[in-house]
């Protein structure tokens, strides 16, 4: 690991997102919460909150961070569904990897439970994907007061 011991503690952002691909019929069904698994969206966020704060043992350079926030929100679009994770530490090293791991997380929770809905005759998955995973902001701030 990077020693980070001589660096000041700050303020410390990231937002990350990226969507997962699925029938339009699926998509209904979330929405209806007809899922068989279970309500997509709550699984879905609890997986993303417990991949953030695991983001260090499942990393091996990944510094453990002291998370105080995570705001994760879910939307569905006509053929996708969109996930964003923010979150927040004050700390000597950044979170994207924790916003990247809950936004992960999470899309491949909602694949998991959908999954019978997007196989095809042969077992295939076709037409979904996990797509569009990025870093939409990292802001290193002031040291707390």
């Amino acid at each position: 690991m990077i020693n980070i011991s001589e660096k000041p503690v700050v303020r410390r952002y990231a937002k990350a997102s990226g969507s997962v691909v699925l029938k339009k019929e699926t998509v209904d069904l979330i929405r209806k919460g007809e899922i068989k698994k279970g309500d997509v969206f709550t699984s879905a966020k609890i997986a993303g909150i417990q991949g953030a704060k695991e983001a260090w043992s499942r990393m091996p350079y990944c510094h453990q961070v002291p998370i105080e926030s995570i705001d994760f929100t879910m939307n569905l679009e006509e053929e996708k569904a969109t996930v964003s994770c923010a979150v927040v530490a004050n700390w000597k090293t950044g979170v994207e990897m924790d916003a990247l791991s809950c936004v992960t997380s999470a899309l491949l929770t909602i694949w998991d439970m959908t999954k019978y809905l997007e196989k095809d005759d042969t077992g295939n998955y076709p037409s979904t994907e996990i797509t569009d995973v990025h870093v939409d902001t990292k802001e290193k701030g002031h040291a707390p007061s």
